[in-house]
């Protein structure tokens, strides 16, 4: 039998908390029987959620919290000041060594925070980024940093390609990944100084696939594995990549709405299209990993459903089985020696 994966969940956070973050775990425990699920929450709350499901009762345990850290606080004062909130009892248990991972749908800010105060930065990296799965027409792409480091450095850019490039091989099965930094032109003298300055030291990097600058236009069409940026400028991608996607889904549901033929046709596409479109839907994806941690914290959209939390969870089990922390820590340590 192989070894447990033990998740700590944010049963509190999320607009749907805590219908929808507890339905998406117990659906990854039940899909996979290596899974324990420690859900951190209001103990009464979460058992009355857990009525609902059928599971075997030793995958899932309870943690009571009292508090819940809401979007709008300050991050690093909810922090210190909430102990007993269900993210900071959660990334505890992860800091403890007894759980492997932490995934939770709430507060970006605490997570980022408690994240690198609680659990702590691998020895040899500087600033763990935030680094999602985007679709793309061949497959998906890993958009590193996408919210954590707004006045990121080149050296931390630097890490970012690296980290990003072990993850991409290592659970995505990419071999030798393409790696690429945002720009807004192909030249190598283009560009803002950080970019001008990072673009150098990528080049002459002799672990990563580097290939150049990427535009914005060209990351869905899948020219770069690694999409390397500083957080600013990936969260507005993100953003725009999912309002976008969103919108295209709802105008062409729309159209093929419009007349007797349009509706004839709707039903003979249906199912190539219903497949086509998943591919575009991010919550198939799971979270965001924050990497470079001493264990995996994964933050997920605030308006996840159960089947982003289910995604987020099992993602999870295959972070640990390729011992991605392990990796990321060899290639580091190695590039400081």
């Amino acid at each position: 039998m192989s070894e447990m994966v033990k998740v700590a969940v944010d049963a509190m956070g999320g607009d749907n908390a805590p219908s929808e973050i507890v339905k998406g775990a117990i659906e990854a425990a039940n899909e996979n029987g290596s899974l324990k699920i420690y859900l951190v929450g209001a103990e009464s709350v979460i058992k009355d959620e857990l009525k609902k499901y059928s599971y075997q009762p030793e995958q899932v345990e309870i943690v009571d919290a009292t508090q819940v850290i809401e979007t709008a606080e300050p991050p690093v004062m909810a922090i210190r000041k909430k102990k007993d909130s269900s993210i900071v009892k959660a990334l505890q248990l992860v800091k403890s060594g007894e759980c492997d991972a932490y995934v939770s749908a709430g507060s970006t800010g605490a997570t980022l925070v408690g994240g690198q105060v609680i659990v702590g930065r691998l020895k040899g990296v500087e600033r763990p980024p935030l680094a999602p799965l985007i679709p793309t027409e061949t497959g998906t792409a890993l958009l590193i940093d996408c919210g954590a480091n707004v006045d990121a450095r080149p050296s931390h850019l630097v890490q970012f390609a690296k980290m990003g490039s072990v993850y991409m091989e290592s659970v995505m099965k990419v071999k030798n990944p393409k790696v690429a930094i945002v720009n807004i032109g192909a030249e190598e003298d283009k560009g803002n100084a950080l970019v001008k300055e990072t673009f150098p030291l990528l080049k002459n990097c002799p672990d990563i696939n580097f290939i150049g600058s990427i535009e914005a236009r060209d990351i869905p069409a899948g020219y770069a594995d690694v999409v390397v940026c500083e957080a600013f400028v990936g969260n507005v991608i993100l953003k725009l990549y999912e309002g976008v996607g969103g919108t295209l889904i709802k105008k062409v549901k729309a159209g093929m709405m419009t007349s007797l033929r349009s509706k004839i046709g709707a039903l003979l596409v249906k199912p190539a299209l219903k497949e086509t479109l998943k591919a575009f839907d991010l919550e198939q994806y799971g979270g965001a990993p924050l990497l470079g941690l001493n264990g995996l914290v994964v933050k997920t959209h605030g308006s996840s459903k159960a089947i982003e939390i289910k995604n987020s969870v099992l993602q999870c089990v295959t972070f640990k089985e390729q011992k991605i922390n392990d990796k990321i820590k060899e290639k580091i340590t190695l590039d400081d020696e």
